[in-house]
Order: structure tokens, then C-alpha cells, then sequence
């Protein structure tokens, strides 16, 4: 199982542990990984993925996991979430914005 979140890309990062007398020894920053349960509206699957709690608060503000889908860059995701946004987008309803007037 890789350590990476599969909805933001987040990876391991390398450092030091210092001491009080500055001695260095290297040593892992792990991202806070987590098992969680996403549902599909659009699509009507249920994935269960392993985020970052930064990836579970960006899908929260997003509002819904599909739309959190349509906003991310492709490079970030795993290959099986590419493969779920191209069916996302194409299911997904088309909003046309609205043209601002100028006065």
C-alpha cells in the first residue's frame, strides 16, 4: 500500500529529527492518511479511497465529490479517478454562467 493520497497527490517528505545539541537524523513526515467512503451522485458508484484529511475538507468545501471532481487537475489524481472524472464529466449537467452586463 503506497503512502500517497489518491485525491490531492500528497506524498511522503523527507527530514531531519534535530536535537538539543543539533544532531541530525533523518526521518519521515508520513501525510494523516485515511480510509474513506465516497459516493457518486452522478454515477451512482461508491469508491472507497485513501485521502489526506486535507483531500476530505477539499471535498466538503467543494460541496459534493463529483463537483470536487470537475475542479481537480488530472496530474493530482490516481488512475482510477481519471478514469471516473472522464465519466463524470461527460454525465454532468451543462451550467451556462452568467454573462455579466456592462454599463
Amino acid at each position: 500500500m503506497s503512502k500517497k493520497c489518491e485525491l490531492t497527490g500528497k506524498i511522503p517528505m523527507k527530514g531531519h529529527n534535530v536535537s538539543h545539541a543539533n544532531n541530525k537524523t533523518k526521518r519521515r513526515f508520513l501525510p494523516n492518511l485515511k480510509k474513506v467512503k465516497f459516493t457518486s451522485e452522478l454515477t451512482g458508484r461508491s469508491l472507497k479511497l485513501t485521502v489526506s484529511n486535507s483531500g476530505v475538507r477539499s471535498v466538503d468545501k467543494k460541496g459534493s465529490f463529483d463537483e470536487f471532481l470537475k475542479a481537480v487537475k488530472n496530474k493530482n489524481l490516481s488512475p482510477r479517478l481519471k478514469k471516473l472524472k472522464k465519466v463524470v464529466l461527460i454525465k454532468s449537467p451543462f451550467k451556462k454562467k452568467p454573462v455579466a452586463k456592462s454599463a
